[in-house]
């Protein structure tokens, strides 16, 4: 592999130029008026996988962003592994907490800052640029597919239909993701498991148009007051939420299983210091790490209605809403935690009130198994890199897809991400250190060729 270590150095700089055009795209699947911008980075996104070795990439249409796929087949009887990643980025709201513009990228302090550097178009351009060096140097030893969505910022709504029409093209012996996190450059780690999301939206109407709140208030019910209110009861002050059947089918771990999970480094002094704040808050009776790994939750991700401007306008409004998003892990369903919010938060709602509930998207909770080839094989790389053996972490976020991938074609996937916390992925000043860049760009080959060698 020293060839392929000396075509990587040789041509870093290079790489990182071509990832900062591609950040440059505007790709955000939630705006419609960026509709043109996703088809222009597919379109960048094929091209590049041609130049890198690829027999054969095209920009595929779906009913939604289109999903570029390539391939490269050096055998038919050799293994095959299925890159995915995607290239949509999330919005960069609110934009005045950006110290740069977020999509016109720049290197500082050892950083590439802009929106999408390390979710996910940083991840992804690794494994484009790992596999033109092995193309160049003549060492791919296995099959290498590529399917990259634009969609998976709003739940890969497209993806789903797109797997069942393709399972025959996207057949692969493993899918390898990388779209998630370490614990750390001193502390690698493999993702072995992602929470489940059920994603909602609350609208509460009261009167048919705004009110004066001097001539109303008082008599009328205020929707933002009844909307906070609710919003406020479905979690107590233990940290529950109080949606009936909630937790009925989480799995609970056995003491022995929690005291392991607690084994994986965590500095809590250091993570409320990162955060700013003066204390956690959580489920009773879970540390930080069990409360994002292996318990639910519920956050309202967005809250809006009446006068927002400059000044005042005294108003009692018309209509509030809320999005609402549900973490859930093993056994959780999230068409049945949908079903369980939307009774609930009618239930609770007064008859002074109209109220509308929408499930926008979800998917369910994955397990990567540890003891699968792929998983030793990146476990093995991995270590080679770091100089130490990563550990297996639960995340609390979500892939939704990666489920799905699951029960559409049948294939495992392996979470193999370089993330990390300080990256601030979905916040203004997202970032990807070169340093994590570059031990991605040694990492993959290492793993291609481990891989191609398991039974």
């Amino acid at each position: 592999m020293a060839q392929v270590k000396v075509y990587i150095n040789d041509n870093k700089e290079r790489f990182i130029s071509e990832l900062l055009d591609l950040l440059r795209i505007p790709s955000i699947s939630a705006e419609a008026a960026h509709r043109p911008d996703m088809q222009r980075c597919a379109g960048y996104l094929a091209t590049a996988l041609v130049k890198a070795g690829a027999d054969r990439a095209e920009v595929m249409p779906t009913e939604g962003n289109p999903v570029v796929y390539a391939e490269k087949i050096i055998d038919p009887r050799a293994k095959t592994v299925l890159v995915y990643g995607h290239y949509d980025v999330m919005p960069v709201d609110p934009r005045d907490e950006w110290h740069t513009e977020p999509f016109e990228p720049v290197i500082a302090n050892g950083r590439i800052w802009g929106r999408g550097a390390d979710d996910d178009k940083g991840q992804l351009w690794m494994h484009a640029k790992a596999f033109e060096a092995m193309c160049a140097t003549q060492t791919l030893p296995c099959n290498v597919k590529f399917m990259l969505e634009g969609e998976e910022e709003i739940g890969s709504p497209s993806l789903y239909g797109f797997c069942r029409k393709n399972k025959k093209l996207l057949k692969a012996d493993i899918i390898l993701v990388s779209d998630t996190s370490m614990l750390g450059m001193d502390k690698p780690s493999i993702t072995c498991g992602l929470r489940g999301l059920s994603y909602m939206e609350v609208e509460v109407t009261g009167p048919n148009k705004d009110l004066h709140s001097g001539l109303f208030g008082g008599a009328v019910a205020n929707p933002a007051n009844v909307l906070a209110r609710l919003v406020a009861e479905l979690i107590d002050d233990q940290g529950h939420v109080t949606i009936p059947g909630f937790y009925d089918d989480v799995h609970e771990l056995t003491q022995a299983e929690r005291r392991a999970f607690n084994r994986a480094p965590f500095d809590l002094a250091a993570y409320k210091k990162s955060l700013s704040i003066d204390a956690v808050e959580g489920e009773a009776g879970y540390t930080t790490l069990e409360r994002t790994g292996i318990r639910p939750s519920l956050d309202v991700n967005g809250i809006w209605g009446g006068y927002t401007g400059e000044g005042t306008k005294t108003v009692i409004p018309s209509k509030a809403s809320a999005k609402i998003s549900m973490r859930l892990v093993s056994n959780q369903d999230y068409r049945k935690i949908a079903k369980l919010f939307e009774r609930h938060f009618r239930k609770m709602a007064p008859k002074s009130v109209r109220v509308e509930v929408k499930f926008l998207h979800g998917g369910m909770p994955y397990v990567a198994p540890t003891d699968m080839p792929a998983y030793k094989a990146a476990e093995r790389a991995m270590t080679e890199v770091f100089g130490r053996k990563p550990l297996p972490f639960y995340s609390g976020g979500s892939i939704p897809i990666v489920s799905g991938f699951e029960e559409i074609l049948g294939m495992k996937s392996l979470l193999l991400g370089f993330g990390l916390a300080e990256d601030a992925i979905h916040s203004p000043n997202e970032s990807f250190s070169i340093e994590q860049f570059s031990k991605g760009l040694e990492t993959i080959p290492l793993f291609y060729n481990y891989f191609a060698q398991t039974k």
